[in-house]
C-alpha cells in the first residue's frame, strides 16, 4: 500500500478555505478546487516505491496486472479506470454536460482525422471515455442537475416576469417535450443581448414559489455577468444536498455545481460540453447532439447498507463509491479486494494496515491499495472507499491477520 502524494488544482472557482479547514491547514489566499487522487496523466497522485517517488500512473503502466488484478485489466486496459476528488467550490463551475461511450468514440476519432491536437484549446473530445460522475456531500451542497419538467420550468420564466421569456414559456407548455425542451435550450444558447440584461435585473428582485431558486441564478449571474449560461441554466433542477447525500450525473445530463465541499467520483476522461459559465472552448452544435432533452428527475441517493459499508448506487462499472464509519472501540473494517482502491479519510483519524505495516491518515489524506493487497481500516472517523464497480472482496480475513491495533481515536 502507499500513501499519496495529491495535486490541488487552484482552478478560479474554487474555495479559499474549505480544502485547508478539512485538513487542519492555514488557507493560502489562493483557491483550492480540486484534490485529484488517482492516476490521471494531467496530475497523477505520487507514491513512494524503491526508495523514490513516482507517478501512480507510471506505477500502475510497469504492472497493469499486479496493480489492477486481471478483471480490471481485461475490462478497462491497463489503466486505473476512476479518479476520485475533494471539490471545493466557492462560485459556480460551468454549465456543463458529458458524452456516453459511443458519442466519445466516434468524436474522438472525428477529431483525430482532422488533426486537431489532443492538448488544442479548440478540442472538444481529448479522449474515446465516458465521463459517468458521482458527488456525495461533505458541507450542505448546491447544484444544478438535469432538466426541470417543461411545465415547471414555464411557472420559472413567468415568475420572473420578463416580456421576452413568454414565448418560451409558450413552446415549454404547448409542444411536446423533447421538442420543446430542445427548441428552448437551442435558443438560450445564443440569446439576444436585452433578454440577458432583462432576465439579470428580473433576477435581483424575484420572489415567489420559486424563490430560493431564482436567487441561486441571480448569484451565478453576480458571478458570471453577461454570460449565456444563465439562461439554459434556468431550465435545470435546482438542488440542495445536505452531508451524506449524493447525485450521480449520467451521459448527456446538464449540470452545474455551485457551491460546497464533496467527495466526487468519475470515470478517468477529460470529455467536457460547456454551455456556458466558462471562459474555455464551448462547441454548441456537438452539445446540442450530446444533450438528453429528458424531464426525468435525478433524484438524490442516499447509500445502502451492503454488509456494515455504505454504498453509492451508481449504473456504471468504472467506480464503486463506499463510505466507512468506524467508531472508538470498534472492529476494524477488512479491505481486501480483487481490485485497487483508494481510501480517502474525511472526519477523525484512521490507520489502514497491510502485511504489518501501517500507515495513518487524517482528514484529506488517502492510500492506495493494489488489487489483491490484505489490508484493513481502523480508528475512529469517516472514510470513502473508491474502486471499480466490478469489485469483488475476495478475503474476509480477521482483522488480527492483517496485524491491526486495537481502534483508537
Amino acid at each position: 500500500m502507499d500513501l499519496l502524494l495529491n495535486t490541488v488544482q487552484p482552478y478560479d472557482w474554487g474555495s479559499t478555505t474549505l480544502l485547508p479547514r478539512l485538513m487542519d491547514l492555514p488557507p493560502t489566499g489562493a483557491p483550492q478546487a480540486e484534490l485529484w487522487m488517482g492516476a490521471h496523466p494531467a496530475a497523477p497522485s505520487r507514491v513512494r516505491r524503491g526508495g523514490e517517488t513516482v507517478p501512480l500512473d507510471r506505477v500502475v503502466a510497469l504492472d497493469p496486472a499486479g496493480e489492477l488484478g486481471e478483471a480490471t485489466l481485461r475490462r478497462f486496459g491497463p489503466r486505473l479506470p476512476f479518479l476520485l476528488k475533494l471539490l471545493a467550490a466557492d462560485r459556480p463551475l460551468s454549465v456543463q454536460v458529458h458524452p456516453d461511450l459511443a458519442q466519445a468514440g466516434s468524436g474522438y476519432e472525428r477529431e483525430n482525422a482532422l488533426g486537431i491536437p489532443l492538448d488544442a484549446p479548440h478540442r472538444t473530445y481529448r479522449d474515446a471515455q465516458h465521463k459517468p460522475e458521482l458527488i456525495v456531500a461533505l458541507t450542505p451542497f448546491r447544484g444544478l442537475c438535469g432538466f426541470r419538467a417543461p411545465e415547471e420550468c414555464a411557472a420559472l420564466l413567468d415568475s420572473l416576469k420578463v416580456p421576452g421569456l413568454h414565448a418560451y414559456a409558450r413552446t415549454l407548455r404547448f409542444v411536446p417535450e423533447a421538442q420543446a425542451l430542445t427548441e428552448v435550450f437551442r435558443a438560450f444558447l445564443a440569446p439576444p443581448a436585452s433578454l440577458l440584461a432583462a432576465v439579470t435585473e428580473a433576477l435581483t428582485a424575484a420572489t415567489g414559489p420559486y424563490e430560493a431558486d431564482l436567487a441561486a441564478y441571480a448569484g451565478i449571474a453576480r458571478a458570471y455577468p453577461d454570460d449565456v449560461g444563465l439562461l439554459p441554466a434556468l431550465m435545470l433542477r435546482y438542488v440542495e444536498l445536505e452531508p451524506g447525500e449524493a447525485l450521480f450525473l449520467g451521459a448527456g445530463v446538464p449540470h452545474a455545481y455551485l457551491s460546497g465541499l464533496g467527495v466526487e467520483i468519475m470515470a478517468g476522461s477529460d470529455n467536457v460540453l460547456r454551455c456556458g459559465l466558462t471562459s474555455k472552448h464551448v462547441d454548441p452544435a456537438e452539445l446540442l447532439r450530446v444533450v438528453r432533452f429528458s424531464s426525468q428527475p435525478t433524484g438524490t441517493l442516499t447509500p445502502r447498507d451492503v454488509g456494515g459499508e455504505e454504498v453509492y448506487p451508481a449504473p456504471v462499472d468504472d467506480f464503486r463509491l463506499s463510505r466507512l464509519r468506524l467508531r472508538t472501540g470498534g472492529s476494524p473494517r477488512g479491505l481486501t479486494l480483487d481490485a485497487p482502491q483508494i481510501v480517502l479519510c474525511t472526519a477523525g483519524e484512521l490507520s489502514v494496515t497491510s502485511a504489518g505495516r501501517a500507515l495513518g491518515i487524517g482528514p484529506g489524506h488517502a492510500v492506495y491499495l493494489p488489487a489483491g493487497a490484505e489490508a484493513a481500516l481502523a480508528g475512529h472517523g469517516t472514510a470513502f472507499r473508491a474502486t471499480t464497480g466490478i469489485a469483488q472482496e475476495v478475503w474476509d480475513v480477521p482483522a488480527a491477520r492483517h496485524g491491526v491495533p486495537s481502534a483508537t481515536t
